[in-house]
């Protein structure tokens, strides 16, 4: 595969988190700028798979990887590979997924249940031998988070954005003694499930309104275009 290669992997052994919306994304959005892309899907559901299926001939490609059925070989030419992680993920077999990762994103949700349950995972991962010998960089991504329209008004908005700060603050304590960045905040939105029927992510979707959408990922992409992002 060759050192070049830039692995992302994709990780949480809580279910339901938004893994391969974030893989797929992630995967679309470097094949747009004219990286040569490989996406490895590990969850036995191959939704990622299923995703590069639907995707229309005349978008950027991406080479599927089936991880659950054979080895991780992405092509000679690739130079991002995206790694989508299944759940329930532990022991020997996070420790294997882990080992070819150069930047671990963990989605978490805005419940009490998701964020114990991502703390608990992340103290596990910490004693991953390459996690804890700091040969790979974590970052946290706030992922579904509810959004409120315009038409709801400013003080409606504030109010939401006040919830979900009181949400996530015990995390991101918890994250501020680690050292662990919490990188961005994705808001629930009905294009992610439109242009996933069709194979595309939020960056190809025409539609004017997924602009917002689009800009919320901003964080995200500069932090993975940081060296921050990467191991010493």
């Amino acid at each position: 595969m060759g050192k070049t290669v830039r692995t992302i992997l994709v990780l949480n052994s809580k279910g339901g988190c938004g893994k391969s919306l974030l893989a797929t994304n992630l995967a679309a959005y470097y094949a747009t700028q004219g990286f040569s892309v490989a996406l490895a899907d590990f969850d036995p559901q191959a939704s990622s798979l299923d995703w590069i299926k639907a995707r229309p001939a005349q978008r950027p490609s991406i080479h599927g990887i089936d991880a659950v059925n054979g080895p991780v070989r992405p092509p000679r030419q690739t130079e991002v590979l995206i790694v989508d992680a299944p759940a329930a993920i532990h022991g020997p077999a996070l420790t294997a997924v882990v080992r070819r990762a150069e930047t671990i994103l963990i989605p978490v949700l805005p419940s009490a249940t998701d964020i114990r349950a991502t703390a608990r995972f992340i103290q596990d991962l910490l004693l991953v031998g390459k996690v804890e010998r700091k040969q790979t960089r974590l970052a946290t991504v706030a992922n579904r988070v509810p959004a409120i329209g315009a038409r709801d008004g400013m003080l409606a908005k504030i109010g939401y954005d006040t919830l979900n700060m009181r949400l996530f603050r015990p995390l991101e304590r918890f994250l501020d003694q680690l050292r662990i960045p919490f990188v961005a905040t994705i808001p629930e939105s009905p294009y992610y499930a439109l242009a996933d029927q069709q194979g595309l992510s939020i960056f190809e979707w025409s539609e004017g309104y997924a602009a917002l959408d689009r800009a919320a990922w901003q964080p995200l992409l500069d932090w993975l275009d940081s060296r921050r992002s990467r191991p010493r």
